[in-house]
């Protein structure tokens, strides 16, 4: 199976580049199945219901979200209309949606997509991820209940997402860190088959301090006073994230690729072979 997983959604340059490029990559890449974080979709906090709409319509068959899952508030209704949005699942315990689901490829392969938040830097204390994770990937073992799965971590730190990966070596296809919006160049298949990279990073305007227009974060920086709003920014966005190719026998990883196109970074995907 080969899957595609595109790292946070930032703001309308985000948005535009996974509708103008994402549907040419499916047919290229001949993708069979496409995770998005739209967590920033929607100027830069959160996801709304419209916004959601245009990512799935562009080719992503599941969008996760974040820390910022609800910021925007239509998304407390629309996530439970919508069973292709998922929120991450050791978010509060009355949250709307769901932190997991399966869902089907064209050909009628299952794949597990899940969602978690980290503890470690994040500004408030979730439910421990590790036993979140635990308990989905045993229910859902790969050549067994599904033949391919996915994992978000989203989270700050770059240990507590290689733990994860490594927690999860052997039991996931792929686990890919996202938040921190910067890609990083550790992208790997672990000793037990599973793809890791520790952050996707983003889709979204390179020019710009992790997405946002520079000016305010600079200030901030330079002065630690703050004179306006954080707003996206608004150039040609690079679609970062990752590619896997798995085995449909027993949903391992048998290659794995960073993915950067169009904008500042582009340079690497599949297309490359």
């Amino acid at each position: 199976m080969r899957l595609l997983f595109l790292g946070d959604v930032m703001g309308r340059a985000g948005r535009a580049a996974i509708s103008e490029r994402l549907p040419g990559l499916r047919a290229e890449w001949r993708l069979d199945f496409v995770v998005v974080n739209g967590e920033n979709a929607s100027n830069g906090a959160g996801l709304s219901a419209d916004h959601a709409k245009l990512l799935l319509a562009a080719g992503a068959d599941c969008v996760t979200l974040g820390d910022h899952a609800f910021d925007q508030r239509d998304m407390l209704q629309f996530i439970e209309t919508e069973p292709r949005i998922l929120r991450p699942m050791n978010f509060a315990k009355g949250a709307p949606g769901r932190g997991h689901r399966v869902f089907q490829d064209a050909r009628g392969r299952k794949v597990l997509v899940a969602q978690v938040l980290g503890q470690v830097f994040m500004k408030r204390p979730f439910d421990d991820p590790f036993s979140a994770v635990e308990g989905v990937v045993r229910s859902h073992p790969l050549g067994g209940m599904v033949q391919a799965s996915v994992l978000d971590v989203h989270c700050e730190a770059t240990s507590e997402k290689m733990g994860m990966g490594h927690f999860c070596d052997g039991k996931a296809s792929l686990v890919v860190g996202t938040h921190t919006h910067v890609p990083t160049a550790d992208t790997q298949i672990l000793p037990a088959g599973t793809a890791f990279q520790s952050d996707a990073g983003m889709c979204g305007d390179y020019n710009s301090v992790i997405g946002m227009e520079k000016a305010e974060p600079l200030r901030r920086f330079v002065t630690g006073m703050g004179k306006g709003r954080f707003t996206p920014a608004t150039g040609e966005a690079t679609l970062s994230g990752v590619f896997v190719e798995t085995d449909d026998r027993t949903g391992l990883a048998v290659d794995v690729h960073m993915v950067r196109v169009g904008g500042r970074l582009a340079q690497a995907g599949p297309s490359a072979r």
